[in-house]
């Protein structure tokens, strides 16, 4: 790409001389526009009437024209007058620079410092730039990282005020402000303490910076902030250990009349490597799909185990589920049928959870009771009928545990001193707001109760007697309560101390406020008790008519 050069000198004659041509032509057609507005007609007749129109709006659109001329003419102007000033202006900051460097090197080759100019922002943690050392302001200190004190702010030399400090990293203190001026200027602020965060200097907030003082002629900078405190940690129940062995859950029975399915089970008790009890195992579920005409048609489902007992680091352990009872087939072709019976297993309860907060087992659920199938009889003698009722839910378990306290807000930073002459000190920076204390543990939740089993019948034919009774939803358990209270708020920080005013003229700087304390944590929630099983109901087509 090739360079351009522009000489802003010639730009601005040349936009004058392009303004002096447009009030020319300006004035021209001011002069002639009496003669060209409006053509008069040479006679009264038509002819005449219809040249002055034609020749008159040839004289319309001139004007029109000129006027647009004159308007594209004075937005050239402007622009070739703001190109001119634009290159003067960034020549004029070119030789700034120029000059500043010419200046600067002699000074910042032996001392490794400039004689005019603002002192460079410092990196994370890292100290401002000094001022010149003629004039200029102290670079800012960077902010700390997590740990890492803020970077103090740059000091002025002659002239300047000084940079403030960086902020502090988690739980550090925040940088010094750098110093004012030897002759005037005034201090820099201190930098704001870092948030203080668990396992580092206990949690408390850090301290502010220092206020920078000021040299012959200016006022101290402000003490920074205190840092906020950290908060206390929230109460946390032990985790329970694992579960023992669970109960055996048996075969389903299926076949010819009567079936009976086995018991589930009892989960094992804990021990000391698995302190939560064992589940409960489920009962078999009975299926009969074949019987005699004389015989009954019987389905008896099997009871679910109990959840094992836990010992002490152990959580509740839930019961096993009821078996269901099916008569699913007919007899054969015969003039009646004396019983058919479904009978399904009730479900096992939860065991009690004994780890501080933990929550109870849960019951198992009832089985259900099922007649399906069509029979090849006139009518049933009987039907009796019971689905399983839920088993009930274990308690939970009371927490003792608090939430922490709250750790302390940092302290404020000192104001600076005044100027030696004359100057005010710096304000002292304000204390740190404490942490907030932490939640107490909530207690364990109660069991679950056992939902009852359903009650399927299904039948065409006349039937004699009917028994049906449902099953009851188990009881849920009792939750534990919250005995731990919510952790205590932390202190507020100290507020730093004014800085010391001039011996000559000028006043203290007012001390910092202290922090506010930290609130107190909540209180534990209660366990929630366990919500009871659903009751069983029954559901079905009976027809039911006294037979012979």
């Amino acid at each position: 790409m090739g360079f351009v050069f522009a000489a802003p000198e010639t730009l601005v004659a040349v936009a004058s001389d392009v303004v002096g041509i447009g009030a020319g032509i300006g004035a021209a057609n001011a002069a002639a526009a009496g003669q060209t507005v409006g053509v008069l007609a040479a006679g009264a007749d038509e002819v005449s009437a219809a040249v002055a129109a034609v020749f008159g709006a040839y004289a319309q659109q001139y004007q029109l024209l000129s006027a647009r001329a004159a308007e594209f003419h004075e937005q050239f102007a402007q622009a070739l007058r703001g190109g001119g000033f634009s290159y003067a202006a960034a020549e004029a900051a070119n030789a700034q620079q120029v000059l500043l460097g010419v200046i600067n090197g002699p000074t910042q080759a032996v001392l490794g410092r400039q004689l005019i100019g603002n002192g460079a922002n410092g990196g994370p943690g890292q100290p401002g730039g000094p001022g010149g050392l003629l004039f200029g302001n102290g670079g800012a200190g960077g902010a700390g990282l997590a740990g890492q004190v803020g970077g103090s702010g740059g000091n002025a030399g002659l002239w300047g005020s000084g940079g403030a400090g960086g902020t502090g990293g988690s739980g550090a203190a925040g940088g010094a402000g750098g110093a004012g001026g030897w002759l005037y200027g005034n201090g820099g602020s201190g930098g704001v303490g870092g948030v203080g965060v668990a396992g580092v200097n206990g949690g408390m907030g850090g301290s502010g910076g220092l206020g920078g003082n000021a040299g012959l002629v200016g006022d101290g900078g402000a003490g920074g902030m205190g840092g906020t405190g950290a908060a206390g940690a929230n109460a946390v129940n032990p985790t329970p250990g694992p579960a023992a062995q669970p109960g055996v859950s048996p075969p389903d029975a299926t076949g010819g009349s009567p079936q009976t399915g086995v018991n589930g089970g009892n989960g094992a008790n804990g021990t000391l490597l698995t302190p939560t009890g064992g589940a409960g195992g489920d009962g078999a579920s009975a299926n009969t799909n074949q019987y005699d005409a004389s015989d009954i048609g019987s389905a008896t489902g099997g009871n679910g185990g109990n959840g094992g007992t836990s010992i002490a680091g152990g959580a509740g352990a839930p019961g096993g589920n009821g078996g269901d009872a099916t008569v699913a087939a007919g007899a054969p072709n015969s003039n009646d049928i004396s019983l058919i019976q479904t009978i399904a297993g009730n479900g096992g309860n939860g065991s009690n959870g004994v780890a501080p907060g933990s929550s109870g087992g849960a019951g198992g659920n009832g089985g259900n009771a099922d007649i399906e199938a069509s029979f090849n009889t006139v009518f049933i003698e009987g039907i009796l009928t019971a689905s399983g009722s839920g088993g009930n839910g274990g308690n939970g378990v009371d927490s003792p545990f608090s939430g922490g306290a709250g750790s302390a807000g940092g302290a404020g930073g000192g104001g600076g001193a005044g100027g030696l002459l004359f100057g005010n000190g710096g304000a002292g920076g304000g204390g740190g707001t404490g942490g907030t204390g932490g939640l107490g543990a909530a207690g364990g939740a109660g069991g679950v109760g056992g939902n009852a089993g359903a009650m399927t019948t299904d039948v065409d034919q006349l039937v004699v007697g009917v028994d049906q009774t449902a099953g009851t939803g188990g009881d849920g358990g009792d939750g534990g309560s919250a005995l731990g209270v919510g952790g205590a708020g932390g202190a507020g920080g100290v507020g730093g101390n004014g800085g010391a005013a001039s011996p000559l003229f000028g006043n203290g700087g007012a001390g910092g406020n202290a922090g506010v304390g930290g609130a107190g944590g909540a209180g534990g929630a209660g366990g929630i008790g366990g919500s009871g099983g659903a009751g069983g109901d029954n559901t079905g087509t009976l027809v039911v008519e006294a037979g012979g």
